[in-house]
């Protein structure tokens, strides 16, 4: 077995992963901020991250940043697996990073493109929303009396375990470039989704509809960060709230 490094591996997503590979057999370097003995920060680089990663054949780079740093990181964490003669860098994206003009999305598609041209063998695998992320959405959007919601936006949660486990198989494997889409089981729009929220965490409040404008919003409003045709996940959102909040919020 291999001894591989994940990036951001105490995240949402990082975690269960590690716990995967461990579990497969692997030897399992963590790189995060703070978490030694490879505590590195890849938006400033240095010589802890050549440290992280000598020896290694593989890299999963889970590491993310709503603060626009992505792009950055990567450069720093190319340059130092060139260096340390890495075979293969694994990629987490997200579904219709090319599709919808957000500005993380932009940012993602910005490292997609580095990981493609860096050189090194690469994988990409894109996945939808996790539940994880839509619970975090609607904590914050239920605080109000109303619950606005935008509208026209349906959405397609995945179990981030499932997409851990598809990881790992890859990371386990040789480069395969970019991979077939990871989607979660269901299609549904925000309403459907927030009243099951409500219910699982014993909460009320009215839902409003609200037309949002710009470009990004389009794009969401169109589905372009929806995969229809690769809805292969198997872990329901409502399934996903009964086991976190053991309620029976059905989705």
């Amino acid at each position: 077995m291999s001894t591989i490094l994940v990036t951001g591996g105490t995240g949402v997503l990082g975690r269960p992963l590690t716990e995967r590979l461990r579990a497969d057999g692997h030897e399992v370097r963590v790189l995060s901020r703070h978490t030694r003995p490879y505590a590195v920060d890849l938006v400033a680089g240095g010589e802890g991250l050549d440290t992280a990663v000598a020896g290694l054949e593989t890299i999963v780079h889970c590491a993310t940043s709503p603060r626009g740093d992505d792009k950055k990181a990567a450069e720093n964490l190319i340059a130092a697996a060139r260096r340390a003669g890495v075979r293969h860098l694994v990629y987490i994206s997200i579904v219709g990073v090319d599709r919808v003009p957000f500005g993380y999305y932009r940012s993602k598609l910005a490292v997609e493109r580095l990981v493609e041209e860096s050189g090194l063998g690469w994988t990409i695998l894109r996945a939808t929303q996790f539940h994880d992320l839509l619970v975090m959405l609607f904590q914050g959007l239920s605080k109000p009396p109303v619950m606005l919601l935008p509208a026209g936006v349906s959405d397609q949660p995945v179990a981030v375990t499932e997409v851990a486990e598809r990881l790992a198989e890859l990371a386990a494997g040789a480069p395969a470039g970019r991979v077939e889409d990871l989607g979660g089981p269901e299609i549904l729009p925000f309403p459907q989704l927030a009243r099951a929220y409500l219910k699982a965490t014993g909460r009320r409040r009215p839902l409003l509809n609200v037309p949002l404008f710009g470009k990004a919003y389009r794009g969401f409003r169109d589905g372009g960060h929806l995969t229809p045709g690769r809805a292969v996940g198997k872990g329901t959102f409502g399934e996903y709230l009964e086991a976190r909040f053991g309620g029976r919020g059905k989705a």
